[in-house]
């Protein structure tokens, strides 16, 4: 007895877990049915020489005002010895070489995510190769996407090995978000500096050669200048974006012509510079103090994240080739030109740039330079917008508000609250410190920083993406290692003379970003771990226990798969519920946009006179969910398609509604279903299967018959509830959220207990709150309160 006892609660325990392994299980049918061909962009090539002129306004602007301060900050005090001008312009060309040129143009700008650029994008990327997000919301229908693209590999390969070690621990994951987290913060704060180095640096040529103006009304216009940039935030890029291009196209001929102006006119031997020979001199003859200027040469490479971060705007052959028929060369005559002027002129190393012009043309080109430092202040401001959306995406920022400044660039992104941080802490820098120096070792810093995450990402992406030889990838970090280590080390000397600025500013964002990823984590394991069996859902019967009244109940979860453990608390407080539920997740997934037409997932939970379905929203990290007035139509919408499809194929298995669906073939009646979801081919006739039984129909009249009844029976039944549906539309739609208050257990440690109970609790007080960011009407709002103890 006590064996058969045994035995039936084993088959039952086999039920249960197959009931829950049905409303768990990934939507791969609704997934091959969304499908579509993904078909890259083309572009003609007159379209791409007009996208590499206008890539010059967009991405070339902080890279292309660097000439206003390099060679100051390099020799801040004086010039000891003419020949360390030629050293530091040999410095200055094989920087500008190795790492824009070699290195991010030709190199790391092809590592993009489906043409986006930055930190985050190359995080996505590993993480579409590799199992390595700390929140793991991802099952195998959202590799169907379209835009989920990613290498395949054999499991003997150095590239598996590579995988299997990222993802053997949970230590190298949250290792590798560090360091993305890092490399994002250190972007942010360049967001801060270049616009103060930038506009101060531009400002400054007003008290070039007139001493009577105070170094304070040089501060006070960069300020004025500055409060204006910011406040224009709002109306985006895309209403003065049209003179972007034209500034800093003109800006680079100016520089460009000056440059070939000076080296005529005051010493060509400064052309010898190109030989690397001239490093070596300026290391022995200058040593430590050759060093430390470093930090100062390091300058002319600044822009070249913006760069990267800013590349959605423009494919990588307009860049390469505005890159390398411009920028490259006007630059190197640029810096030519300005060691020419102060092999003869070394006492006015201060200012050198406006020194160095024609004094005929002194006054348009210092307009010129104005305008082309808020253009590049522009650059790293978008820069920044971009990559706190791409990290609000993917849990790594609070909630903030987003708004699209353009209708037809889907990029151009305002955010507000991060404008006015900047804006704040801009002013504070440039007024506290009050001179380019401090300001462009603090810039130095970020910079730097910056490009080895890059380097240490790439190194990784080189091996799971392009899947490279070891020795290839072996020379590329190398190489980036020996060259960013080298300025590393000379931006360390000055951290004590403004370098700390960055650091600071990081820390900061680095706690903010870091605390609420971790709440956010646990948050989600939580909801994991206590979500509701389907046997108690089935246990309760198709009332749920309660009242089913008429309407629609959005249950709005975090979870993909299963019934939220907020549902059981809200059936088992209130004696209603409403007759249709439909449990919605808004998921982001690693990837940087999703198809209108494959947007919703939709899937039903338990038997049909239940009435209750679930809907996955996936979203990519540049896709906006924001006052989306089209979202709940756009729900209803693929709710009322799944029940079309649902009753059309009725009876067939999920393995047979994705074939024929995703096929669209017409050889139905030429294929046999058993009740295992097996195949047979035959030539006899048609055949209908149910869920117990196959009816095999020898006769032609006698399948028309069978499958017309059928045909109508089901038809009747779609048309049965989709009415149902649509009138409880009409009664009314309620969205049911979570607000959910999380705190860390008694018996934590105290530092989780700060991170938890402080931090954590501030940041989603003051941050915006779902019901605000699914833009649900108050109206129509139920707040279903739960703490949770993690």
């Amino acid at each position: 007895m006590a064996s058969i006892v045994s035995d039936e609660d084993t088959d039952n325990r086999g039920s249960v877990w197959i009931l829950d392994q049905k409303l768990d299980q990934p939507m791969e049918e609704e997934a091959n049915r969304l499908r579509n061909m993904y078909k890259e962009k083309k572009y003609s090539a007159l379209l791409i020489l007009q996208l590499a002129f206008q890539s010059l306004g967009v991405v070339y602007g902080d890279l292309g005002t660097s000439p206003l301060y390099v060679f100051y900050n390099t020799f801040p005090d004086r010039i000891e010895d003419p020949e360390d001008v030629i050293g530091a312009l040999s410095l200055i060309i094989y920087s500008l070489s190795l790492v824009p040129l070699i290195k991010y143009v030709f190199i790391v700008c092809r590592a993009n995510d489906n043409g986006q650029g930055g930190t985050f994008a190359l995080y996505s990327l590993l993480c579409r190769h590799a199992n390595i997000m700390i929140i793991p919301n991802q099952d195998q229908t959202d590799e169907k996407l379209t835009t989920y693209s990613r290498s395949k590999f054999s499991e003997q390969s150095f590239a598996a090995r590579t995988k299997r070690w990222l993802e053997e621990n949970a230590f190298k994951k949250n290792a590798l978000l560090v360091l993305v987290l890092i490399g994002s913060c250190m972007v942010i704060g360049d967001g801060i500096l270049t616009p103060a180095i930038s506009v101060l640096s531009a400002v400054g040529g007003i008290n070039v050669g007139h001493s009577m103006i105070s170094n304070d009304l040089v501060v006070l216009v960069a300020v004025v200048i500055l409060v204006g940039l910011f406040s224009m935030q709002h109306y985006g890029t895309d209403r003065v974006g049209w003179l972007f291009a034209p500034i800093v196209f003109t800006w680079f001929i100016l520089i460009g012509s000056i440059g070939i102006f000076n080296i005529w006119r005051y010493d060509s031997s400064v052309l010898k510079a190109f030989s690397p020979v001239y490093v070596y001199h300026y290391f022995k003859r200058g040593g430590r103090d050759s060093w430390t200027s470093l930090g100062g040469i390091m300058l002319s490479i600044t822009g070249t994240e913006a760069l990267f971060a800013d590349l959605s705007h423009f494919p990588v052959s307009s860049i390469q080739i505005a890159f390398t028929v411009i920028v490259f060369p006007c630059l190197l005559f640029a810096y030519s030109g300005q060691a020419a002027y102060l092999l003869k002129n070394p006492n006015h190393v201060v200012g050198a740039f406006y020194h160095s012009i024609p004094e005929s043309i002194y006054w348009p080109v210092f307009l010129v330079a104005t305008a082309a430092a808020v253009v590049a202040s522009q650059a790293t401001i978008s820069a920044t917008f971009s990559l706190v959306k791409q990290a609000l995406a993917l849990g790594c920022f609070p909630r903030v508000k987003v708004i699209h400044t353009s209708k037809k660039f889907r990029h151009q992104i305002y955010i507000p609250d991060i404008n006015w941080i900047l804006m704040i802490l801009c002013i504070a820098v440039t007024v506290g410190f009050r001179n380019q120096t401090q300001i462009g070792n603090a810039s130095g810093t970020a910079v730097v920083i910056v490009m080895l995450v890059t380097t240490l990402l790439m190194t990784l992406i080189m091996i799971l993406v392009w899947r490279c030889h070891w020795i290839i990838v072996l020379i590329f970090t190398g190489l980036s290692l020996v060259v960013e280590c080298t300025y590393f080390s000379a931006v360390l000397l000055k951290v004590n003379q403004g370098g700390w600025v960055p650091l600071v500013i990081a820390a900061a964002f680095f706690i903010i970003m870091y605390v609420w990823h971790y709440g956010t984590t646990k948050r989600y394991e939580f909801e994991v771990h206590s979500k509701v069996s389907m046997a108690w859902i089935l246990g309760l019967g198709p009332s749920l226990g309660l009242v089913r009244v008429p309407g629609i109940g959005l249950v709005y979860t975090e979870l993909a798969s299963g019934v939220p453990h907020i549902f059981s608390h809200f059936i088992t407080n209130l004696p209603a519920i409403h007759s249709v539920l439909l449990f919605v997740c808004v998921k982001y997934l690693p990837v940087h946009m999703v198809p209108e037409d494959e947007r919703f997932l939709v899937k039903r939970i338990g038997p049909k006179n239940f009435h209750m379905f679930r809907c996955v929203a996936r979203y990519g990290y540049q896709d906006l969910h924001k006052k989306d007035h089209d979202f709940e139509r756009k729900l209803f919408d693929s709710l009322w398609l799944f029940v079309q499809l649902e009753s059309l194929m009725e009876g067939c298995s999920d393995s047979d509604l994705s074939s024929l669906v995703g096929e669209q073939t017409d050889q139905s009646g030429n294929i046999l279903f058993n009740n295992n979801g097996n195949t047979y081919h035959s030539n006899v006739g048609s055949t209908l299967s149910s869920e117990d039984s196959i009816v095999l129909v020898n006769s032609s009249l006698h399948a028309n018959n069978t499958i017309r009844s059928y045909s109508e029976a089901s038809s009747q039944r779609e048309t049965d509830e989709l009415e149902f549906l649509t009138a409880c539309r009409d009664v009314g739609v309620v969205h049911i959220l979570g607000n959910t208050i999380v705190k860390a257990r008694r018996d934590s440690v105290f530092y989780k207990k700060i991170a938890i109970d402080y931090i954590y609790a501030f940041l989603r007080k003051i941050c915006r709150g779902n019901s605000v960011i699914f833009n649900v009407p108050h109206e129509s709002l139920l707040n279903v309160g739960q703490i949770l103890y993690v």
